[in-house]
């Protein structure tokens, strides 16, 4: 198997990285990735119980979750505006 790729506008190889996952224990709920995302791959939901660390406060019930990770393109803008680094990324075999 093969990964996809892209060209850049330059005319350089480029290989969109998707978001596989998100660790919603390091997630303080602030949504950014939320707003900078094109599509319609995460949610803001309320926390679970088992979720919720010592560390956090009351009012940071909120967590982000991954609506809908298909929907990735792979343009890696969420985990640039993450400032607790909670997104994992890879790249997507096509089928030969």
């Amino acid at each position: 198997m093969r990964n996809i790729t892209g060209l850049t506008r330059g005319g350089a190889t480029w290989e969109p990285q998707f978001v596989l996952a998100l660790d919603a224990k390091k997630c303080i709920g602030c949504g950014r990735c939320f707003k900078v995302c094109p599509r319609k791959v995460f949610d803001l939901v309320e926390r679970d119980d088992e979720e919720l660390d010592g560390d956090l406060d009351d009012d940071n019930m909120m967590v982000m979750t991954l609506a809908d990770a298909m929907d990735c393109i792979g343009c890696g803008a969420c985990s640039r505006v993450c400032p607790k680094g909670c997104h994992t990324h890879g790249p997507a075999p096509v089928a030969s």
